[in-house]
């Protein structure tokens, strides 16, 4: 795994696209297969949706009071044993256990399904009066998933008969039972290296990854750099968090990305693009973001998707940047034969992620 960085000015990322999906465009489908079939990534623009400065910058104010609070209240809400849902500790977590000598140097919250505004799981003292807060919060990241997962249904040109512009959608559908999806609260500290052990050579923040599920959506702060892409060249690039066209609106855009499911259904043309986040030179500053990671329902089996598109349009595997570590990072879905469950799929992948051993049917919820 590359572990050199290029500059801010690298020509690939140059070209990630910012979507409006409000405007009434019939080519948006096509433009989001397209960037997602190229990069992996996509910037939604703000403008048009549900999410509003205030209800982002509330949530952001709540991650922050949450990563405030004391450890012993953090604690109470601690990620179990074979389960995926509440407090990660700084060093706890691993997102590249064959490269990185320690854990990932971040705080999380991992918030799984509410139901009828309720959280199923122990809620921190901190947040302990914003349940419906957080829920609605979840629930608008849902729909917007919902809506890309029509549209990318749309440009991959699938069949009424198959399934239509519904057929990822409908596997996403919270009635169908429960899923992975997961509302994910992250902090990661400043590295002072002048004041404490940590190292920024060896503290990276998000080691290197593909995501678990079928998209991610990630919310971040201006100011805050320190997410990077592997490029066709294998090496480290920088995303900027409001690129050049997207300055001036009302809050930065929301960086969508393909994750594994939503690759594997499109075999592979579809890109979960390896990523990762690392403290800027000299250690910067906090950084806070907040992810949704969104899953289908956990009895969906992986099976392709009935697309002449996917059949026409491949790459080739030379040309899919990053293709074999992106790979490397998702042994536990098994491409080729055998069709196993959303389900199964998440749970080998938390299995590496948190050493859980040879387990083999650990609790995903």
């Amino acid at each position: 795994m590359p572990t050199a960085r290029t500059n801010g000015n690298n020509a690939f990322l140059s070209h990630i696209p910012i979507i409006d999906i409000s405007e009434s465009d019939k080519d948006i489908p096509a433009k989001l297969v397209d960037a997602a079939a190229t990069y992996g990534f996509v910037y939604i623009r703000s403008v048009g949706l549900d999410f509003t400065r205030e209800i982002i910058d509330h949530i952001f104010a709540l991650s922050r009071k949450l990563f405030q609070s004391p450890p012993g209240e953090k604690a109470a809400c601690a990620v179990a044993e074979y389960g995926n849902n509440g407090w990660v500790r700084v060093h706890s977590e691993n997102l590249d256990p064959k490269h990185q000598k320690r854990g990932d140097f971040k705080e999380a919250f991992n918030f799984g399904e509410f139901i009828d505004g309720r959280a199923q799981q122990p809620m921190p003292k901190a947040l302990a009066l914003n349940e419906a807060d957080l829920s609605r919060f979840a629930d608008l990241c849902h729909a917007l998933c919902i809506k890309l997962l029509k549209l990318f249904a749309l440009g991959l040109d699938i069949d009424a008969d198959d399934g239509g512009e519904d057929w990822f959608s409908s596997r996403h559908d919270t009635s169908k039972g429960p899923s992975g999806s997961t509302l994910r609260l992250l902090f990661y500290p400043a590295i002072q290296a002048s004041t404490s052990d940590d190292d920024a050579a060896v503290d990276i923040r998000a080691g290197p990854h593909s995501d678990y599920g079928s998209l991610t959506l990630l919310f971040q702060r201006s100011g805050q750099p320190g997410l990077e892409i592997l490029t066709p060249q294998s090496t480290w690039a920088p995303l900027a968090v409001s690129p050049p066209g997207a300055e001036d609106d009302a809050f930065p855009p929301i960086l969508v990305n393909v994750a594994d499911l939503l690759s594997h259904w499109t075999n592979g043309l579809l890109k979960s693009t390896v990523h990762r986040v690392v403290s800027p030179e000299g250690g910067g500053e906090d950084r806070y973001s907040i992810a949704y990671f969104c899953h289908p329902a956990n009895d969906t089996e992986l099976v392709p998707v009935p697309s002449e598109v996917v059949r026409t349009r491949l790459l080739p595997a030379k040309e899919m940047g990053g293709r074999e570590a992106a790979e490397e990072g998702r042994e536990g879905l098994e491409r080729e034969q055998t069709a196993i469950t959303a389900e199964e799929h998440l749970n080998r992948r938390l299995a590496a992620t948190f050493g859980w051993g040879k387990q083999s049917d650990p609790k995903g919820d």
